[in-house]
């Protein structure tokens, strides 16, 4: 069945954009089912790890176990220092949350108070 351009709108951005016959024959080759959801621009910006939100850190490939098994990370905010950070936890909001370093600091001075406390 021969292909005819299509014209869908973009899920990321709402633009409109054009499934040309080229990108369906190709599709259909690799045995793609489903039409793209995203404009090209929008896949190019996907594909190379761009957001809107330039202030949510992402580590990518190495999340966890060497990029194999990727590990669900939900920002949260620093209550030490108050910087955007991730953990592989979802915050609650009942006890603080701690960047990688604020956390190392927290955990020295706990360790710290420990024989102190046992001496006591």
């Amino acid at each position: 069945m021969p292909h005819l351009d299509r014209t869908l709108t973009c899920r990321a951005c709402g633009t409109s954009f054009v499934f040309t016959t080229g990108e369906q024959s190709f599709y259909a080759a690799r045995g793609l089912q489903n039409d793209p959801a995203r404009c090209p621009g929008c896949r190019d910006s996907r594909k190379n790890g761009e957001s809107a939100s330039d202030s949510y850190v992402r580590y990518g490939a190495f999340a966890s176990f060497g990029g194999r098994t990727p590990r669900q990370m939900h920002p949260a905010t620093c209550g030490r220092c108050l910087q955007l950070t991730e953990v592989p936890f979802a915050p609650k909001g009942e006890r603080p949350v701690y960047c990688s370093e604020c956390f190392a600091v927290m955990r020295a001075a706990a360790a710290e108070e420990l024989p102190r406390a046992a001496s006591a």
